[in-house]
């Protein structure tokens, strides 16, 4: 995509903000936006996103607020902290998924008031996703329930089944605890978040009684544990549509009944994707009057002796954020490889990288990361 064209279609994205604040009274809106289209470690919700979000919350001044948010998931401590800043400065947030907001994704949405989806949108399973010290990645919930089949059996059959030794052994109690720990934090916060916010005008059963403080929360807890259970959805990656989150009992605002409200956000989602698909750009933060991109630095891989062979080391074109003078950084896949000329060195022991110019320190760990994903290959000195 030409410049031209890319900056035609960031004006349009900005016209159609500004629509669907109109069409919801008057709304500051703000996108916290993923490229879901190919496989990146970078554009799950991250610690440099918290940044992004106050500095975009700056620009906004509104008494109400619509997140249109779009993401794989992440950290949901990061996600803890974007909600505490959004709801220090708003009484009223509605969550827009034109999408899709899986895991962590789906925890963020749940601290709406409201939550808008279409036909074609859907949340996912908030068990989290943990890598163990052997290496591999479970989900919480399965991996607990792994570890409960195994107790159950041998309290029945009053032995430990031979087979289960390996295993067994390979598990610490660190790593138990760390998978209860995990799960009870994202209920929790759905659990709160359902229960001040999305219930918070839930006052009357259907027989007329009161609804209690302890209604709410209970109602909350339930659709939490349902949230999170590997067991209902089998994968993490499931999507879990309107229906689903229905009869769970999620409050969801249909926004395609709405035919004006609904070709809005279909023409905002699908500028969204066209600025993913046809750029480098992996993230996207804005307003209708500001914007921050992230996107991914071109690299050059330096072939390996054979076809057959993944590349031996990448150079990235960086821009120092201090002084703004541009450099390459040479990152090595292979052990003894020479400099390239003109190229400075990646330090794989503080993940990080000194401007030639001012001697700047930089972080290069997400770039790292993106190298390895890139080559499947381990970064080496």
């Amino acid at each position: 995509m030409g410049l031209k064209n890319f900056d035609a279609i960031q004006s349009e994205r900005k016209k159609i903000l500004s629509t669907i604040s109109k069409l919801r009274g008057g709304r500051d809106v703000l996108v916290l936006a993923s490229d879901l289209s190919t496989p990146n470690p970078l554009t799950g919700i991250d610690y440099t996103d918290l940044l992004a979000v106050q500095d975009q919350l700056e620009n906004l001044s509104g008494e109400a607020i619509d997140i249109v948010l779009e993401t794989p998931g992440g950290i949901g401590e990061i996600v803890e902290d974007i909600v505490r800043h959004i709801r220090g400065r708003y009484d009223t947030v509605g969550m827009i998924i034109p999408g899709h907001a899986k895991s962590a994704g789906t925890i963020l949405a749940m601290a709406g008031d409201e939550i808008l989806m279409g036909e074609g949108s859907s949340l996912g399973p908030i068990d989290g996703q943990l890598v163990m010290s052997n290496g591999k990645s479970f989900s919480a919930d399965a991996f607990l329930e792994g570890f409960r089949k195994i107790k159950r059996e041998v309290e029945e059959a009053k032995r430990l089944n031979p087979a289960y030794i390996p295993i067994l052994q390979n598990i610490s109690p660190g790593e138990i605890q760390k998978c209860e720990n995990f799960q009870n934090f994202s209920k929790h916060l759905v659990t709160d978040w359902l229960a001040k916010y999305m219930f918070k005008g839930w006052d009357t059963h259907p027989d007329g009684n009161v609804v209690t403080k302890e209604d709410r929360l209970s109602k909350a807890e339930k659709i939490a544990k349902d949230l999170g259970s590997q067991s209902k959805w089998f994968t993490h990656a499931r999507s879990i549509k309107i229906a689903d989150l229905e009869s769970l009992g999620v409050r969801i605002t249909n926004y395609t009944k709405d035919a004006t409200l609904n070709e809005a956000i279909t023409s905002y989602y699908t500028l969204l994707r066209m600025s993913f698909e046809s750029t480098p750009i992996y993230k996207i933060f804005e307003t209708r009057d500001s914007h921050i991109y992230r996107s991914v630095a071109p690299m050059k891989f330096a072939p390996s002796p054979s076809p057959s062979l993944p590349p031996t080391s990448a150079t990235i074109d960086v821009v120092c954020t201090q002084c703004k003078h541009r450099f390459k950084v040479q990152i090595n896949l292979k052990e003894g490889m020479e400099l390239e000329e003109g190229a400075v060195p990646y330090a794989i022991s503080t993940d990080s990288v000194n401007c030639p110019k001012c001697n700047q320190s930089m972080d290069m760990a997400q770039m790292r990361r993106h190298v390895e994903m890139q080559t499947g290959r381990r970064v080496v000195k």
